[in-house]
């Protein structure tokens, strides 16, 4: 008879309460597949007195999260959330007291993931996060094991499923981004703080781990460049769609020379990229290595099922006896990578301008191109009902990224500008 992993959920959530029952209703799979059996013998919860459908005899309930980290546990199990306060103290804690940690919490290995990682290695234990980054998705097990050999230029992906359901509902529904990100809202897709979401903010914590495994780097979520979606109306999915392209808020991580850019920004995706038909609440994640070439991953990023499918795959793990770095290298060998500068980037844009419709503002607006030394491919005007402004669309050929912005900020001063401008890459 095999030996007992004893488990501690902290958290019993959705991705909690998934978690359990995969673990209960694959029992004798996964003792089979991890060579011992698992069973949950302590819980925490928000509201102990919430009723659950889930049966709990036989299970300890504990009075608060950091007690945990005193029982006698193999593993715990962090999923409340948070990259402070209770969730930190509870890691930190448990790496001290010689107990291996699994989290799905992206904040906290976004935030604190360094120093969490040397706690691990110096108590010899495993801190695992699979869950964090891309849901069910296991892009950290093939960063981390099957593309191991190659030497990874480029990671992209969606990486946020309320931002690719909002703007994969705006389309098809015809509906503008308030109306939809009220209805995210009514179905749960939203966290708490909606900003995490359609800020960036969720994407971005996923980014600096991405980039931390695929190029050995210390994790910087502070320098992730970020824009969200906020901007982006249903006249722009409209216009992207008209010249061959989907919206796709990207996670971005490419390493040039020892620069390294992180970003998460909306972009145009062709049509014809796998990354365009990713719709709804999915995700995908695209890495490109030198022997393997392009991989692309996708499925559900978030839910009961998918993430409680990272959680468990990560205590079998465990279970094995796997041991690893937690961002691959030891923490002692992560580089630090200057971010990379805009005026080194180069890429092709979509820019909509709000002017007005009068004689003389092609030539405004076009002079600040040219004296950017912009090489513009495309102008289309729109002319909207009831508007008395004209809607401009610029695409470009591929330019500096310096450039472009500086061409945009002067665009924006100028008389005949109404609103802002709507500045978006094109993702080739």
């Amino acid at each position: 008879m095999s030996s007992t992993l004893r488990i501690g959920l902290a958290g019993l959530g959705t991705v909690g309460g998934g978690t359990l029952a995969i673990l209960r209703e694959h029992a004798v799979m996964i003792e089979a597949r991890a060579g011992q059996r698992i069973e949950v013998v302590a819980v925490t919860m928000r509201d102990p007195k919430k009723p659950r459908a889930m049966d709990l005899s036989g299970i300890k309930i504990l009075p608060e999260a950091e007690a945990m980290a005193e029982e006698d546990l193999d593993i715990v199990v962090e999923l409340m959330g948070g990259h402070d306060g209770a969730a930190l103290r509870l890691v930190t804690r448990a790496l001290e007291k010689g107990k291996h940690v699994v989290s799905a919490n992206k904040a906290l290995i976004a935030h604190h993931g360094l120093r969490l990682a040397a706690l691990a290695e110096k108590h010899d234990r495993v801190l695992a996060f699979e869950a964090a980054v891309a849901g069910g998705i296991p892009i950290i097990a093939a960063l981390r094991n099957g593309l191991a050999a190659n030497r990874i230029t480029r990671v992209a992906g969606i990486l946020n499923g309320t931002c690719n359901y909002i703007l994969t509902k705006m389309l098809d529904a015809e509906a503008d981004f308030d109306a939809v990100l009220a209805e995210a809202g009514t179905l749960g897709y939203l966290e708490a703080d909606p900003a995490l979401d359609i800020d960036g903010i969720d994407a971005a914590h996923k980014v600096s781990i991405l980039a931390s495994l695929a190029f050995g780097t210390v994790p910087n979520f502070a320098g992730v460049e970020r824009q969200g979606i906020r901007q982006i109306t249903l006249r722009d999915m409209y216009y992207a769609r008209d010249f061959g392209y989907r919206i796709k808020l990207l996670g971005i991580v490419e390493k040039h020379g020892p620069a390294l850019l992180q970003r998460v920004e909306p972009c145009l995706v062709p049509v014809t990229a796998p990354l365009a038909s990713v719709s709804g609440g999915f995700n995908a994640v695209e890495v490109e290595g030198d022997a393997v070439g392009r991989v692309v991953f996708e499925g559900r990023g978030a839910g009961a099922g998918p993430t409680g499918s990272a959680v468990v795959a990560d205590i079998m793990a465990i279970a094995r006896g796997d041991r690893y770095p937690p961002f691959t290298l030891p923490t002692a060998q992560l580089a630090s990578a200057a971010a990379m500068d805009a005026s080194y980037r180069l890429g092709s844009y979509y820019i909509r301008l709000s002017l007005r419709d009068e004689p003389g503002v092609l030539a405004e607006f076009t002079r600040e191109f040219a004296a950017q030394h912009i090489s513009v491919k495309s102008i289309v005007q729109r002319e909207i009902a009831g508007d008395k402004s004209a809607q401009v669309v610029v695409t470009t050929h591929q330019t500096n990224e310096a450039a472009v912005r500086s061409a945009v900020a002067a665009i924006q001063n100028l008389r005949c500008t109404v609103a802002p401008p709507v500045l978006l890459r094109i993702h080739e």
